[in-house]
């Protein structure tokens, strides 16, 4: 006889937080097809639909939203029971989940989660990247990434390197025939990489120095939602791009990218790994934290 499990639940709060089979889907790893069947199964066990369903959205019934009320904060202690117990391991195992951006996951990667899983290797990483911040806790992960500046305040931080900043970069050839500007404004005469936020604004590229500010929606022959993406585009020549520095970092190096206007982008906050405060942190995560510590003092 079927009997819901922890697993049932955990999928019932994902299409909740996501309103979305695929999204929830992908978040716990399964399959779109799983998903629907697992909650069509609990449907089916309680006698009432958790979750309106048409072809273009998912939203919870009455009958859901009651559910997810009760259930949320049960699941939390139970959760947070599992968690005392596994404080006890003396060794670290199971899964920690990451939440960070692009650009820092490529600069955390290799110090610190790729470090970490050699020390560890009973420890399972998944570490999901997306542009749009999010609740940490309320999506189901042990810690993000992102800069000082986006952090909770009721959050732990812990901060992971040097300041960042933006580069503005094009192709010798691109400059070459061209030309260099010289100030933010000279890129209304240029062509640039346009960027789509994950919101579907578009980024209008911002420029200081010495207590002057510029917004400037550069105009361009392509819009792209993805910093490799754009550093194509302008390896190739097609115009100019704005980027985090770390993402076009050995192209300037190699001068395969030439940069410019690099007195207008000034230093931004530090990168922060950080997490909620628990009172039973299990050996995985109190592993993670220490070698987090251990790359900031390493980077200072």
């Amino acid at each position: 006889m079927y009997q819901p499990g922890l697993n049932d639940l955990d999928a019932v709060l994902a299409v909740a937080r996501r309103s979305s089979f695929r999204g929830a889907a992908l978040d716990l790893g399964m399959s779109t097809t799983a998903m629907s069947s697992t909650i069509a199964k609990l449907e089916a066990h309680l006698g009432v639909r958790l979750f309106n369903r048409t072809t273009r959205s998912v939203s919870l019934t009455d009958a859901g939203r009651a559910f997810v009320e009760q259930v949320a904060p049960g699941l939390e202690d139970i959760r947070g029971a599992m968690d005392a117990a596994r404080a006890q391991q003396a060794k670290p195992s199971g899964m920690l989940r990451i939440n960070t951006f692009a650009t820092a996951a490529r600069e955390i990667l290799a110090p610190l989660v790729l470090e970490y899983l050699r020390r560890h290797p009973d420890v399972h990483v998944d570490v999901v990247t997306e542009g749009r911040l999010v609740d940490v806790v309320a999506e189901g992960f042990d810690f993000g990434v992102r800069m000082a500046n986006l952090v909770p305040t009721d959050m732990i931080a812990i901060p992971l390197g040097e300041p960042q900043r933006h580069a503005i970069v094009a192709s010798p050839a691109y400059l070459k025939k061209h030309g260099r500007p010289r100030v933010p404004s000279d890129l209304f005469r240029h062509r640039c990489i346009r960027v789509r936020l994950p919101n579907g604004s578009l980024f209008r590229w911002e420029f200081r120095k010495r207590g002057q500010t510029a917004l400037i929606d550069v105009t361009g022959p392509i819009t792209l939602d993805e910093a490799s993406l754009s550093r194509i585009a302008v390896l190739e020549g097609i115009g100019l791009g704005f980027f985090m520095e770390p993402d076009v970092r050995g192209d300037i190096e190699a001068g395969r990218l030439v940069r410019v206007l690099e007195d207008w982008t000034p230093e931004l906050a530090r990168l922060c790994l950080y997490y909620p405060g628990r009172r039973n942190s299990s050996a995985a995560h109190t592993a993670f934290v220490a070698l987090a510590r251990e790359v900031a003092v390493a980077r200072q």
